[in-house]
This record gives structure tokens, C-alpha cells and sequence, in this order.
């Protein structure tokens, strides 16, 4: 952009004080290629060196929740789930997937809100995902350890985006940077993010990018946001249509030119071992599709030597501001940004929400996959459409419209109740009618009287157990990062099927936690397409927003076959963990 067409904000701060808390808006910081981003400062009012609490994203630092068209049910459910927030709070300074400055600043911290590159108040390119914005992240993060009103410590937190950026900076060790709250988010760009077993996950990604980040790019004149500090355009001077388009890059184009696990994602996926500062993961059970996996996997894969993993369940937005949630967030960060020594060392390293049909039990645990854990192997039986332990049925197979209702494989009612936590595995042996074809396995939960038990995801209001999927092209496996309970595909080429010729594939399905009660079953969906629930109207149907459209119906709408029994052994391996450890 040339200085004749940047939009322009204010050249000094806007400093608004309100009670207990002093705001200093759209304060300019300067990044190592001279383009200045606009952040939030909201600090004590009172002298003193505290600790900070940053975020930095394409959301609109500006954007209240309750007036963005795109959160509003999220805001309503919140509210709802939350009936307290708004009289401890105002709720003028929330933000989507933020932290609420009015429940921090009061107990001594600062909490820094960054527009990223080319988003609200912040000129430039705006590509969300690109290594140029962790290089940002991590020049403000070492900037506000340097102000006079900062201890020097710093902790990020935030939900989703401001969860995978998170991971991403924390792997190049930003001076200042001590400690780390990534909730929601996703770890591996390719796997959890993109692409789902190689399969193009672009349906979410547009939707996304179109209502919550083009919406907020700098000089968009059509945003319907206002500044909710000045009532101005947030967005700055409005830019032309033309020059908008040219100054952003939208993830499902960029995606969908980068079929494979190369350098592409590399750059946005980041090495876990050079992760060291003090983590707390958290993730969603019902986060299928993007909030499931990588918290786990980022977990697992930090270098940390004090890190913790927690899992729950429900809905994206609405637990995050929960009494219980700031609680652990404070105490997390008041250990390790204000050195407390409050205990949360000794805290269990995994504390997991252990699924009911009608409700959870909260359990400690101390590795993953949890000790003690049994697998079993449940095989299919493609003649009469059963699933059970055992041994495998007589060789069998039977076929299916790709695009159809699939097959579907079900228990026995269970004759007690039996725990299934950790990681899932599904192993088919396969043929098509095409040259490739695409594989969705959904686990399902089916009460007695042979209905769907669903629940509350991060996304989707009737998400199943968990699910998972695989482009058979992609079927190779990474022996070296692949284990018995896991399948690691490394997503580097496509090799052909040959129509009608059997193949042996492994698909992961991401990990869960359920309890299926007496006389209930477990079933599984295997399919050529996106899960949906029966009877469901609108966009949530089952699979939630994370859908995979526009494939070549000629290539992925084939007959597919799946085989079983003797000498072709498919099965599910679920993770079985005994009442009495």
C-alpha cells in the first residue's frame, strides 16, 4: 500500500479512563519492517509494574460482542450459560474469544489487544495464517515487556486463533514471554486445519474468513463495526474494492494450491520442542473438525517442563468466561507471570471431563493415553452390519454410493457401563469403482431406543462422539510417528487406487471420551461424505461448519466397497478403560 492510499487512525493514542482502569487505545508499535500495528493497552490505574496479558488478531480489538452480526447467538448463548457476567462486568470490553479486561485489570494486570497486519486499525497484508504475523506477535510481545508498566512477564491467552497463534510464537521464544494458554485452537496447519486426512476442509475456511476477518480488514468502507471507544469506522479510511482484494490472502485459495504437507504449512505448523515456557492446553471434546486434536497434539508435542492438559466439553465461546475458567486462568497466570506460589505445580498434568449422556465427571489423570488403558479391537461385519470384540467374522464385503448414506456397523446394547477415553483408530480394507476415494467415519452413541445421543461441540449443537476421515490416495503411513492407537499419515504424495483392487488403510478418528451406559450401543458411519444427522435443517447438521465441498463428483462419487471378516480384518480400536485402575 502506498502512503496516498493507507487509511489513517490517529497519531496519538486515544486515552479513555474509566474506574480502577486506565485505557490507552489504539496505541501505535512499531514491527521490524516499519509498518506500525494499533493495539489496546487496559491497565491498572495505580502505580506499579504488572504482569501482561496479550492477544493479537484479525477479530477487531474494537468489535464489541454483542454488536457483531457474526456472534450474535454465540453472545446470547453465553449470556445464558453465564447469567452473571454482565453485573460483575459492564461487558463493554469483551470481545469475541477475548478476555474481558474488566474481570484482569482489577487484580493487577494489563491486558494488551493487538489488531494484527492488515486487519481494524492495522494497515498491511492481511494473510491471518502467515509467518509474517508470528514475527509481529513476537515483536510485540518483547515491546510490551519493555513498557515502564510492565513486569517484563508476559502471558497470552485467548480462544481459537488467538490459541493457534499462540503455539506458533511460543516456538520462536520471544523475549518476555512466560507462560501460555492456548484454548480451542489447532496445533498441525495441515492436519488440523486445511485438510482432514488430506481431504480440503475449504468450506469453513471461506465461511470464516468472509464474516469474521475480511469483515474487519483495514480500509473496508463496508464493515457495519464501529469503534465502540470513538463510534468511528474501525476500519479506517475506506480503500477501494480493488486494492482490498489485492492486499489479502484468503486461506481456502491458499489451501487449496497446496494439496500436501510441504513447506506451506511447515511455516505455519511449529516445532513443539522449542515450545519452553509453562503451557495450559485446553480442549473440547466436541471439537471435531478444528478445537479436538490440536490441543492434545500441542500438548504432547511441547517441550515445556510444567504443562498441562485439560479437556472439556460444550460449546466454543460460552466456558471460557465461566467463574470456574477465569479462576483456573488466574491461577495459572498468578504462578507463573506473578510467581505466586499458589500450588498449581502439583496440579495433575491431565484433568479430563469424562462424557455421560447426561452429563460429565471430572477425573485427574497423569499421561496420555491414560494408564491402564485396554484396547479392543471391534471388528466389522460387512455381511449383517454388527461391530463387536472378539474375534473377526467370516470374510465378507458390501458396497455403497460414495455420496450416499454409507454403512453403518453397530454393538450389542453394552450389558454395563463401559468407558471409552483416548485415541480411536478405524482400519478398513476397501476397493472403489474410481481412482481414489474419500473415507468419513463418524462414532456415534445410540440410546435403546435406537436414537442418535449427540452433544453440545465447540461448533456444532449435534456433534457425535467424535469422528474421522482419510483420502485413500493419502493412505501411506510415517511408520516413525505412527503407533498402534494413532495412524500418522505424512501427506506428501497421492498414489492411485486401481478400481476394484482391495487396499488396507488406517484412519485416525480423534481422540474422545465417552461413557456408553447399560443397554446403549455405539454404531459407526462409514461414508463418501460429510456426516449428517437425520431430520436436521440448516447449517448445523451433524459435521458443523467444517465441511468438504467442491470435490470432483466423477472422482469421489464412485461405488465403494468395504471388505471384512478372515484375511481382511477391519475393525475399530477403541481405548477401554477399566473401572478399577
Amino acid at each position: 500500500m502506498t502512503a496516498a492510499t493507507t487509511p489513517t487512525i490517529a497519531a496519538e493514542p486515544v486515552k479513555t479512563q474509566v474506574p480502577g482502569m486506565i485505557i490507552e487505545h489504539n496505541v501505535a508499535v512499531t514491527m521490524s519492517d516499519g509498518l506500525a500495528l494499533r493495539v489496546n493497552i487496559y491497565r491498572p490505574d495505580k502505580p506499579g509494574r504488572f504482569p501482561v496479558v496479550m492477544l493479537h488478531g484479525p477479530y477487531g480489538k474494537d468489535t464489541p460482542d454483542a454488536e457483531a452480526p457474526a456472534y450474535q447467538d454465540a453472545w446470547k448463548k453465553l449470556l445464558i450459560k453465564n447469567p452473571e457476567l454482565c453485573k460483575t462486568s459492564s461487558c463493554r470490553f469483551i470481545r469475541w474469544e477475548a478476555p474481558d479486561p474488566e474481570r484482569w485489570v482489577p487484580d493487577g494486570y494489563v491486558i494488551l489487544h493487538a489488531d494484527s497486519r492488515g486487519s481494524n486499525a492495522s494497515p498491511g497484508l492481511l494473510d491471518p495464517f502467515a509467518p509474517r504475523h508470528t514475527e509481529d506477535y513476537a515483536t510485540l510481545i518483547s515491546w510490551a515487556a519493555h513498557q515502564p508498566w510492565s513486569s517484563g512477564k508476559v502471558g497470552l491467552l485467548g480462544i481459537s486463533y488467538y490459541a493457534i497463534n499462540q503455539w506458533q510464537v511460543a516456538a520462536r521464544r520471544p523475549e518476555g514471554l512466560a507462560a501460555i494458554i492456548p484454548w480451542e485452537g489447532a496445533f498441525d496447519h495441515y492436519r488440523d486445519v486445511s485438510h482432514h486426512g488430506g481431504i480440503p476442509s475449504t468450506a469453513f475456511q471461506t465461511m470464516w474468513f468472509a464474516r469474521q476477518v475480511a469483515i474487519n480488514q483495514h480500509g473496508n468502507g463496508e464493515t457495519p463495526y464501529r469503534d465502540a471507544l470513538t463510534g468511528a469506522v474501525a476500519t479506517g479510511t475506506p480503500l477501494p474494492a480493488s486494492l482490498l482484494r489485492v492486499n489479502r490472502i484468503e486461506p481456502a485459495e491458499a489451501s487449496l494450491r497446496q494439496p500436501f504437507d510441504g513447506a506451506y504449512y511447515h511455516e505455519r505448523t511449529p516445532d513443539g520442542a522449542r515450545i519452553e515456557v509453562p503451557v495450559l492446553s485446553v480442549g473440547n471434546w466436541g471439537g471435531q473438525g478444528l478445537h479436538g486434536r490440536g490441543n492434545i497434539e500441542g500438548y504432547l508435542a511441547a517441550g515445556s517442563a510444567q504443562k498441562w492438559l485439560r479437556i472439556h466439553t460444550g460449546d466454543h465461546h460460552a466456558p471460557f468466561y465461566a467463574e470456574d475458567s477465569l479462576s483456573l486462568q488466574k491461577r495459572f497466570f498468578d504462578r507463573f507471570l506473578k510467581g505466586e506460589q499458589n500450588g498449581f505445580d502439583s496440579e495433575p498434568p491431565i484433568t479430563l471431563a469424562i462424557r455421560r449422556p447426561d452429563g460429565v465427571i471430572w477425573r485427574s489423570e497423569s499421561e496420555w493415553p491414560l494408564r491402564g488403558t485396554q484396547w479392543e479391537h471391534y471388528y466389522l461385519d460387512t455381511a449383517g452390519g454388527g461391530l463387536a470384540a472378539g474375534k473377526a467374522p467370516a470374510a465378507a464385503e458390501r458396497s455403497y454410493a460414495a455420496q450416499g448414506e454409507g454403512l453403518s456397523f453397530t454393538t450389542a446394547p453394552f450389558t454395563a457401563d463401559t468407558e471409552f477415553t483416548g485415541p480411536v483408530k478405524l482400519k478398513l480394507w476397501v476397493k472403489s469403482s474410481t481412482a481414489d476415494m474419500d473415507l468419513f467415519a463418524t462414532l456415534r452413541l445410540i440410546d435403546p431406543k435406537g436414537h442418535d445421543v449427540t452433544f453440545d461441540g465447540a461448533s456444532e449443537p449435534h456433534a457425535p462422539v467424535s469422528q474421522g476421515w482419510l483420502r485413500v490416495s493419502h493412505r501411506r503411513l510415517d511408520a516413525e510417528r505412527s503407533t498402534e492407537a494413532r495412524p500418522y499419515h505424512p501427506h506428501l504424495v497421492a498414489e492411485p487406487m486401481t478400481p476394484g483392487q482391495a487396499y488396507e488403510v488406517d484412519i485416525e478418528i480423534w481422540a474422545t471420551s465417552i461413557v456408553v451406559p447399560r443397554d446403549y450401543r455405539l454404531a459407526l458411519t462409514v461414508q463418501g461424505r460429510d456426516w449428517e444427522l437425520p431430520g436436521l435443517e440448516g447449517p448445523f447438521k451433524g459435521s458443523g461448519p467444517f465441511l468438504h465441498v467442491g470435490r470432483d463428483a466423477a472422482l469421489y462419487g464412485g461405488t465403494n466397497t468395504i471388505a471384512s471378516g478372515e484375511g481382511q480384518e477391519s475393525y475399530l480400536l477403541l481405548p477401554r478403560i477399566p473401572t478399577s485402575r
